[in-house]
């Protein structure tokens, strides 16, 4: 017997991870609509760079697969993660002619385990109506007893959620993307075409994080070490917050990233040679909302609380947000009537942690960028940088350090403690 109806807007991580996460509870339908017309292409095998998904207690969720058809998601058959310390990255000094390594940072890891599906799915859903009462572009309906927005940055169930009721106007604007001030160059080369022009460059082995005044590149391989995933940054926070009126991502080209990064040592600028098809993503974030929850829908991932990318933790806050969440609504207590009351305990519960991590992942884009508050360039041009890099990497650590130090378990148990005393 079905006790209720839960419908996720987004097949993204964060959706899908939803899915997964109630799929163990065969007393709710579950409804995932997802606006583009197919759901992700690849499967997930590693979130984070600090391994923060790390903090899911040991349980039957660990990872969503995708498979090749569509979207297929169970608990069934998986074990408990593995453990490991292993090397995040390197970090560089390179917005200069020779650059120089200050510091390797090992953290745990986690090597997640693939899941296989099993709840209902549709693919170019794109909402364009109010929650509960669902209206798709297409012109197709849908109803349900709670609807979660994983629909990202942009989330028409944000939008939606603070324009249908009588929200006041500051959570209205709060409701719109942000700009972070902040722009990122994305591309992939093949190893190859790098390791012809420097044999023995270190990102064909491990990952690297070159750090420069408000630039700032991460590199790491991929597949085996067949590609190499390139992300640079250039950061302009005096305009953190103004409007966009461009697109968010736009194609564009060697020359201009070669401007932002005008004398940065050779073997990034052999990175960057080795590109051929190259993008410009301004990166959005939320702004910090006073509450998740909005009557019977709730919102998780960047729909909740989008942060920029310098902790690597977007994948896995959304993670946990989902399971958190799955586990209220699948609780024997939470019924069609006492709804509500569970996604207000979700909210009380998982806001703060969650916004936390946006403001530490908005501090470190700021000591990567050398722009932390107290740290002066000056002193680095002068001669002092080997003690400021050793700052800036042990305060990096010291803010990464909630992914390996503290667990997801203690905010379920508050939460079901919570819930079971209503």
């Amino acid at each position: 017997m079905t006790k209720f109806t839960v419908a996720i807007c987004g097949g993204g991580v964060g959706g899908l991870a939803c899915a997964v996460a109630l799929s163990q509870y065969p007393d709710i339908r579950i409804d995932v609509y997802e606006a583009a017309s197919k759901f992700l292409k690849s499967v997930v095998q590693a979130l984070g760079w600090t391994g923060s998904s790390q903090r899911l207690p040991s349980s039957p969720l660990i990872i969503i697969q995708v498979g090749k058809a569509n979207c297929f998601i169970s608990t069934r058959g998986t074990t408990a993660p593995t453990y490991v310390i292993e090397l995040s990255f390197n970090f560089r000094k390179g917005d200069q002619s020779e650059g120089y390594t200050f510091h390797q940072l090992y953290t745990p890891a986690i090597l997640l385990r693939h899941l296989s599906a099993s709840s209902r799915t549709y693919t170019s859903k794109r909402s364009s109506h109010s929650p509960i009462a669902l209206r798709f572009k297409d012109g197709s309906t849908a109803t349900c007893d709670v609807l979660i927005g994983a629909d990202g940055v942009k989330s028409a169930t944000r939008r939606r959620s603070s324009t249908s009721l009588r929200t006041p106007r500051s959570l209205r604007r709060a409701a719109q993307p942000r700009w972070s001030g902040i722009y990122a160059y994305r591309t992939t080369i093949p190893a190859e075409a790098l390791r012809s022009r420097i044999p023995n460059h270190t990102v064909l082995r491990e990952p690297m994080a070159y750090l420069g005044k408000d630039t700032q590149v991460t590199a790491y391989p991929l597949l085996h070490g067949k590609i190499i995933n390139v992300a640079a940054f250039r950061t302009r926070y005096d305009s953190e917050g103004a409007p966009m009126k461009e697109p968010w991502v736009v194609d564009t080209t060697k020359d201009e990233l070669a401007a932002d990064f005008a004398g940065w040592e050779p073997e990034v600028q052999a990175m960057f040679q080795c590109t051929s098809k190259l993008s410009r993503w301004a990166i959005h974030t939320t702004e910090r909302l006073p509450t998740f929850v909005s009557g019977r829908v709730a919102l998780v991932g960047d729909s909740a609380h989008a942060a920029v990318p310098f902790q690597g933790a977007g994948a896995g806050q959304a993670i946990e947000d989902a399971y958190l969440l799955a586990t209220l609504l699948g609780h024997p207590k939470t019924t069609l009537s006492t709804l509500t009351r569970a996604l207000r305990i979700y909210d009380a519960v998982r806001r703060p942690y969650a916004q936390d991590v946006a403001k530490t992942s908005r501090e470190c884009g700021m000591l990567f960028t050398l722009n932390y508050p107290g740290l002066s360039s000056q002193d680095i041009a002068n001669g002092q940088a080997a003690d400021k890099l050793r700052v800036i990497a042990e305060t990096i650590r010291k803010k990464w350090s909630w992914a390996w130090d503290t667990t997801l378990d203690g905010d379920i148990q508050r939460a079901v403690r919570e819930l079971e005393a209503s």
